[in-house]
């Protein structure tokens, strides 16, 4: 059954919209990093790079987009296992949009794998929305504007220069790549708030059949 469910339509939803913006609200009072349309919207382009670099169709890079802009707004509830939470949110959001069920399914479990808590790439829209969520850490992030405050997140967050996810020359890895300030921040932080996000990430590549690396400050780490 075809959907005329698009990553257009999504965007102009003024429920679904509502439903990012006060997620992100709910974590801007918990003192957490930003997580609205930037991050939602940054996930969407680099799950989408993922799938057409490795030749999947448009629907399914469609899917990505879908499930990228709306793997958040369990947040509006809890961050706790708030991917769970916006699973079941969005198989009603979607299922009131009349989006077949198979689609809906491809979305519902890729939101509620994203956390690295309890997430696991099952498909390949799980597994690319996953690596471009996992790898968002930027500057632009950070909601502090004092750095005597900041705490761990905030100061990795905010020694992130720069953010670049790519594929290797042959398409056999996908690379993440990084320019800390390690005046700010030291490598060695990184690791410790997101080790488990990398790791995560490397079970998402290799779903997709490729390798994960990493290159920081221009060395390469994994």
């Amino acid at each position: 059954m075809a959907s005329n469910v698009t990553y257009k339509y999504i965007k102009q939803n003024p429920d679904i919209m509502e439903y990012i913006r006060r997620a992100d609200k709910t974590l801007e009072a918990m003192g957490y990093t930003e997580h609205s349309f930037p991050h939602v919207e940054r996930v969407a382009n680099v799950s989408a790079m993922i799938l057409e670099t490795l030749g999947y169709d448009e629907r399914t890079v469609e899917l990505a987009k879908i499930a990228s802009m709306m793997h958040d707004i369990g947040n509006v509830i809890n961050r706790i296992d708030h991917a769970q939470s916006g699973a079941v949110m969005a198989f009603r959001l979607l299922d009131n949009l009349s989006m077949p069920a198979g689609e809906i399914c491809t979305i519902i479990s890729a939101i509620g794998n994203h956390d690295e808590g309890t997430g696991q790439p099952l498909n390949a829209v799980s597994a690319a929305m996953i690596l471009g969520d996992k790898t968002d850490v930027r500057r632009s992030r950070v909601r502090n504007n004092d750095l005597l405050t900041f705490d761990i997140h905030d100061r990795v967050n905010y020694a992130v220069e720069m953010s670049k996810v790519s594929f290797g020359e042959d398409r056999s890895s996908i690379i993440l790549e990084l320019q800390i300030d390690t005046k700010i921040s030291s490598v060695m932080e990184y690791f410790e708030i997101f080790m488990n996000r990398m790791l995560l990430c490397r079970r998402a590549s290799e779903f997709l059949g490729v390798l994960f690396e990493m290159i920081v400050n221009g060395s390469r780490v994994c």
